[in-house]
This record gives C-alpha cells, structure tokens and sequence, in this order.
C-alpha cells in the first residue's frame, strides 16, 4: 500500500478571490520538515509564536484552492476564520493523526462531496453575496476534531 500524500478538503465557507468567485474544494499535502523549518526564515515570521507562521506554513501545503493553483499567503490570510481553523485541523490530522483518524477524515470529505451542490462558483449574476452559494445547511459536516497549532522544534532543541 503507498503512502497517501495529498488529500482533498472542502473548506466549509470558502475563499472568495477578487473576482469574487467562491473556492471552496482544495487540496493539502503533507507537511516536510523544511516546510516547518523554512518559515522560522521569513522576515514576516517574529518566531515561532508568532500567529504568521501558520499562515506561512499552510500557504506551503495547500497546493491548489478551486481553481487557485498557486496557493499563498495572501489566499490564506484572505480565508474565513472558519475556513482557517478548519485548515488547522486538516494540517494536523493528516500529518499527526492516526490512521483511523486519517480514514475516518477522507471518509468524511467523501461523503460530503458526493452530496454537496458545485462548490466553486463564479459570482452571482445579481451581484449577491457569492457566499451565499455554498451547500445546503443539511450538508454532512465532518466532525472537528480537538484543535492542535502547529508546533515548531524550539531553537534550543534543533
């Protein structure tokens, strides 16, 4: 069996780009160790606490968005809190959880995809809120599961 190492999400607001277009199928690959390591680098990066981090790092594992194929730090300090803390929660099971966990998530996203109205769409012709195109509020959710940041090595432990 290979090691999966791409999974598709649907973020549960969506990320609407300056055409106003809303994206809201991504998908995530798993993180490397330069991918923790590389943003302690950036001049916008204070240290390891600092909240940019996160942005930084999932800017580097989220590689495509709808139909953003280049995924970067602007995208993700443009999503939804939501849509960030759900993020979060992908970057962490993927990467850290178990396989039942990493199961039950691609399960998750399986059954909510195959019962979720088109999720990337372009504006409303009306001018409406393009938000307003999401799924159904009867749409399956997947369960959330403890939140855990990303956590970098301190300097002293490297």
């Amino acid at each position: 069996m290979a090691l999966q190492t791409e999974f598709s999400f649907t973020l549960p607001k969506g990320y609407v780009d300056a055409e106003g277009t809303l994206h809201r199928r991504g998908t995530m690959r798993l993180a490397t160790a330069r991918d923790e390591i590389e943003p302690l680098r950036d001049s916008r990066v204070s240290g390891p606490d600092d909240p940019f981090l996160t942005l930084v790092v999932l800017s580097r594992v989220v590689t495509e968005l709808g139909t953003v194929s280049e995924v970067t730090t602007r995208e993700i300090e443009g999503l939804f809190a939501a849509d960030l803390a759900y993020l979060q929660d992908v970057y962490g099971i993927i990467n850290f959880g178990s396989d039942a966990d990493i199961a039950a998530f691609v399960e998750a996203e399986r059954a909510a995809s195959s019962t979720r109205a088109p999720v990337d769409t372009p504006p409303p012709a009306d001018g409406g809120d393009p938000g307003s195109a999401s799924a159904p509020d009867d749409a399956p959710v997947m369960s959330r599961p403890s939140r855990a940041a990303i956590e970098e090595v301190p300097a002293s432990e490297r």
